[in-house]
C-alpha cells in the first residue's frame, strides 16, 4: 500500500507541465509545432534557450522531488525512490490531464538521476551535453543518458533490482524517441546547435 501511494503521488507530481504552461502564455502551439511533444527542447525549440532551461529545471525538480519526499517519507520501503522517480517519469510522459499527451522524459529522467545519487545525475548531465555538442544531435544525448543510468546503477552502484526498475523509463523513453532515430536517419532531425540559435522558433 506504501509502495502504491508512492508511484500514485509521484506520477502526479509528474504530470505538471512546464512548456504546456510557457506555450499557452506565449500563444505557441507547442503540440503541433517543433518536435510536437511538451518538453524542454521544443520548448528551446519553439520559445528560445531561456524557455527551454525554465521547463528543464521544472521537469528535473518535479522527479528529484517526487524521489526526495520518498526517501523521507517511506524511507522503510525498498526501492521506493527508484519507484517514484519512474513514475514520474512516466507522469511526465503521459500526463492524464492532456489526454496522456506530455513529453518524451528525458530532463525528468535527469531529475531521477540527480536524486537517486546526485554525483551521477551530474556526470550525465557532462555526458548528455558533450554528445549533444560532438553529434549535434539532441536524441543522441539523451539514448547516452538513458542507457548509461541503469549500466551505472548496475555495474558501479550495485544495485541491479533497482536498475530493472529504472529500466522501465529507459525503455518508454527510447520508444518515445522512436521518430527521431528515423529522422536521423532520413537526415531530417533538428540539430541542436540550430535549435539553440532559434533557427526553428516559432514566428509571430
Amino acid at each position: 500500500m506504501e509502495l502504491l501511494i508512492v508511484v500514485l503521488v509521484s506520477y502526479l507530481l509528474g504530470t505538471s507541465s512546464m512548456s504546456y504552461y510557457l506555450a499557452k502564455l506565449n500563444q505557441v502551439d507547442i503540440q503541433n509545432k517543433g518536435s510536437k511533444n511538451l518538453g524542454a527542447s521544443n520548448a528551446m525549440i519553439l520559445m528560445g534557450w531561456k524557455a527551454g532551461i525554465l521547463v528543464a529545471v521544472h521537469d528535473a525538480g518535479k522527479a528529484l522531488l517526487a524521489i526526495v519526499l520518498a526517501k523521507v517519507l517511506f524511507q522503510n520501503v525498498a526501492y521506493a525512490a527508484e519507484a517514484a522517480g519512474v513514475a514520474s517519469v512516466v507522469g511526465h510522459v503521459f500526463p492524464f490531464w492532456l489526454k496522456f499527451k506530455g513529453g518524451k522524459g528525458l530532463a525528468s529522467f535527469i531529475g531521477m538521476a540527480l536524486g537517486l545519487n546526485v554525483w551521477v545525475g551530474i556526470g550525465l548531465i557532462v555526458l548528455l551535453f558533450a554528445v549533444m555538442l560532438i553529434t549535434d544531435y539532441i536524441v543522441l544525448g539523451t539514448v547516452s543518458v538513458i542507457i548509461g543510468l541503469p549500466l551505472i546503477m548496475a555495474f558501479v552502484l550495485h544495485n541491479p533490482t533497482g536498475a530493472l526498475i529504472v529500466l522501465i523509463a529507459t525503455a518508454l523513453i527510447g520508444w518515445k524517441h522512436r521518430e527521431n532515430y528515423v529522422r536521423i536517419y532520413n537526415g531530417t532531425e533538428i540539430r541542436f546547435r540550430k535549435a539553440n540559435k532559434g533557427e526553428y522558433r516559432e514566428k509571430k
